[in-house]
């Protein structure tokens, strides 16, 4: 289990993809996260289903919200935006393209809590 702040991460590895289930504690907006990604965006696809309160994500030039009970897919380019405090998640993504986000996302977050 990863606790990052505003989030609870649950995960394992099965078979080349990264099973999560992920708490929301607060509403978040990762788009300073994303900063140094191709097109300043997840390049990891996702696929998985709300279980509880609702996520925003940005997919090109439109907005996507998915509810609980919802499954959904988000293609490489996307960008989360917000959801309701305490939004569940489960999300299966390929393995090594998502431990490369997230070491991006990383990065960005320790530059902006020393800044």
């Amino acid at each position: 289990m990863a606790t990052r702040g505003r989030i609870v991460d649950h995960s394992a590895e099965i078979e080349g993809y990264l099973v999560n289930f992920i708490t929301f504690r607060a509403n978040l907006d990762a788009t300073p996260l994303m900063r140094g990604l191709p097109d300043d965006s997840c390049t990891c696809p996702h696929w998985g289903q709300v279980l509880s309160g609702r996520m925003t994500y940005r997919v090109g030039d439109r907005e996507e919200t998915f509810v609980a009970g919802d499954a959904f897919y988000l293609p490489p380019g996307h960008i989360p935006i917000g959801n309701e405090p305490g939004s569940e998640i489960l999300q299966f993504s390929p393995a090594s393209e998502l431990r490369a986000v997230q070491e991006v996302m990383r990065k960005n977050a320790e530059a902006m809590q020393s800044s």
